[in-house]
């Protein structure tokens, strides 16, 4: 089979995380008699440097014309003195909206090899956590109407529609079903007028999964029962905002932010696939930066985009394998064990494919 990947390597250690994880699909692509057809394009801070924008409209456009994205980061301080639509996060915002992208799944999964490496007690982790959260990508605050009066008054609009709300309570609701039935609602519905009607349509969407059990829960407490008692997830549905907060912190609960991917799809099978950590400019183009996360991104892409399911399993069980044998990045490496470089990381996973 043949299939079209855009591909866009973006700015810090993007391009450096992005080359490890396409030289691991295209050993997956040998092995299972599979062409992935691989076309670069530009978006962030690579944009606006080459282009003067942080979105081509080419990029967009190839994008549309490919079977899924693969994104390695984007931003860094470099473009921090743009004004907020032109800096590099404007790209990103801007090729999500503009692919119809609206719901982003964040597995958090403590992989066994990587217990030591949780700031978690072991009495709370126990044999371990696998959470996803469903996060909703194009409403809330982040594309809400912005108003700005000089050094005096600013102001970002909350808003969602029901459509909006319906849409991405359905991709938590059928996530739930898939894994444990079981489906946490994080809002702030004590305040927020938002909030109010998330729970009002989330509680009506649940009518129609009578087999999962629902919970609601304030962002809050919600941040507090991660680290107190992360087991009690499963699925964690909520809003943009909240979703980009909370899937971060239960990131670090599982070691290191640069273990976990995520998948940002719209009503089809089209999605694009990225690392939940940012550009690490401090550490890019030193071979530090940890693969693993859009290597698994890649795996996500296999799984839900172009339906391969045989050989998403094979990457991951070769990611499992390569941390059973000890191999450590700096980020996941505790006191005593050898740290690899980013290019070895990804040869690693790659033999371990064989």
């Amino acid at each position: 089979m043949q299939y079209k990947i855009a591909v866009i390597k973006g700015d810090g250690i993007g391009p450096e995380i992005v080359e490890a994880s396409t030289k691991v699909l295209g050993v997956i692509g040998e092995k299972y008699g599979h062409q992935f057809d691989l076309t670069n394009v530009l978006a962030g801070g690579a944009a606006i440097d080459a282009c003067g924008t942080p979105l081509p409209q080419e990029t967009v456009d190839i994008c549309k014309a490919s079977d899924a994205v693969l994104l390695g980061a984007m931003g860094g301080p470099k473009w921090d003195h743009l004004a907020g639509d032109k800096r590099p996060e404007a790209g990103l915002l801007g090729i999500r909206k503009a692919l119809g992208l609206f719901a982003n799944l964040r597995p958090a999964i403590l992989f066994e090899e990587l217990r030591d490496a949780s700031p978690l007690k072991p009495e709370i982790i126990g044999d371990g956590m696998d959470i996803l959260t469903v996060r909703e990508l194009t409403g809330d605050v982040y594309f809400g109407e912005k108003k700005r009066d000089g050094d005096e008054y600013a102001s970002d609009l909350m808003n969602y529609s029901r459509m909006e709300i319906e849409r991405i309570a359905r991709v938590g609701f059928e996530s739930a079903m898939k894994r444990g039935k079981k489906l946490h609602c994080v809002d702030k519905a004590n305040v927020l007028e938002t909030s109010r009607l998330w729970r009002k349509i989330v509680t009506e969407v649940a009518a129609n999964y009578p087999e999962v059990a629902v919970e609601y829960l304030y962002v809050d407490n919600a941040a507090m029962q991660l680290v107190i008692n992360p087991k009690q997830f499963d699925v964690i549905l909520t809003g943009n905002l909240f979703g980009d907060i909370l899937s971060d912190e239960s990131s670090m609960l599982t070691g290191s932010i640069g273990m976990l991917p995520s998948a940002s799809l719209g009503e089809g099978t089209f999605g694009m696939y990225e690392p939940i950590h940012g550009s690490a400019p401090d550490i890019a183009g030193e071979d530090k930066a940890n693969p693993i996360a859009t290597i698994l991104s890649v795996v996500m892409l296999l799984r839900y985009s172009l339906n391969l399911e045989a050989e998403a399993a094979a990457i991951e069980g070769a990611v499992k394998k390569t941390l059973a044998q000890g191999w450590r990045t700096g980020d996941i490496a505790v006191p005593g064990e050898t740290v690899i470089g980013c290019i070895e990381m990804g040869n690693k996973v790659i033999e371990n494919l064989a």
